[in-house]
């Protein structure tokens, strides 16, 4: 039911990219916003798509006016005490943000090739990084590089060289779940909401960082999958978000916490529920199932 309602949508054209002006920001931001407004003084395109030199793109496979800062190499995320995937120390990404010539007025864009919604899942990852680091100007290229290139937006042979620039955090701690807040929240009956395929969620498959197959006692399941459509390049919209949200029964404005393995997957069950639905009162569980289960005294089922 709920495919079906998403391919309705998408059938309908309703891609879930809300065209931004160039005053405003919004979670995402189509082709077009960017082939207007990429070389905008207070622009920066970040182009985290891995692997750019070794693809069939020719001799000008970057994107006009982007730095570039690969997802699984720039240092978006590391392992903390055997954890994989984790958040960095604050100053190292920081550090990161700053060398990429961001600075505290930038509306920063993130480009994935949006292959899939586990490649979306860099963008919405690093998109939440800029929202704990309480950066609120940063939205997403609905559809990454394929929406671009398929507007004609402009290819060159070279990334920009950014110029550092002077990065400021402030942290917003309610987005980010640590294993002692997940186990209180579980005792406090709020939802854990597992982004993972459902053959995962189900104990039927098993992803090598987690020691045991299962899930979190208890938590429901939102399918990462179910939120990005890899068809037609596009994030579900507000109402197919809604509808999966209410079809696990969590309230339009219910606490929750997502999580996954290492928060890839979860990061992008949080982007659609607190960034397209609106539900604010939604966290991310940096540390997933990779965490959860390293200590064999907490329960799986």
């Amino acid at each position: 039911m709920r495919n079906a309602i998403f391919a309705f949508a998408l059938a309908a054209g309703l891609t879930g990219a809300a065209t931004a002006q160039a005053t405003e920001v919004t979670p995402l931001v189509d082709a077009q916003w960017v082939i207007e407004h990429g070389a905008d003084d207070n622009v920066v395109l970040i182009d985290i798509r891995g692997d750019i030199e070794n693809t069939d793109l020719g001799d000008a496979p970057y994107i006009a006016h982007a730095v570039v800062a690969p997802y699984s190499t720039a240092g978006w995320r590391t392992e903390i005490q055997g954890v994989p995937g984790m958040l960095p120390e604050i100053d190292d990404v920081v550090e990161l943000i700053s060398s990429l010539g961001v600075d505290d007025s930038s509306h920063v864009v993130i480009v994935p090739w949006g292959t899939d919604s586990s490649d979306f899942g860099g963008a919405t990852r690093v998109y939440w990084t800029f929202k704990y680091l309480g950066h609120d100007a940063v939205s997403i290229l609905d559809g990454g590089w394929r929406q671009y290139d398929a507007a004609g937006g402009e290819r060159v042979a070279a990334p920009v060289e950014p110029v550092k620039a002077t990065f400021t955090a402030d942290v917003q701690p309610q987005l980010l779940a640590t294993t002692e807040q997940v186990e209180a929240a579980r005792a406090r009956g709020v939802k854990l909401i597992d982004g993972r395929p459902a053959a995962q969620y189900r104990g039927e498959a098993k992803s090598p960082v987690a020691r045991v197959a299962g899930t979190i006692p208890g938590a429901l399941n939102i399918q990462n999958g179910d939120l990005y459509s890899a068809d037609y390049a596009s994030f579900a919209d507000p109402e197919v978000v809604a509808s999966l949200a209410e079809g696990v029964g969590l309230g339009a404005d219910e606490e929750n916490i997502a999580f996954c393995n290492t928060g890839h997957w979860a990061s992008v069950v949080w982007f659609g529920l607190s960034e397209i639905q609106g539900n604010k009162n939604t966290s991310m569980y940096d540390g997933s199932m990779a965490e959860w289960t390293a200590d064999e005294s907490r329960p799986v089922e």
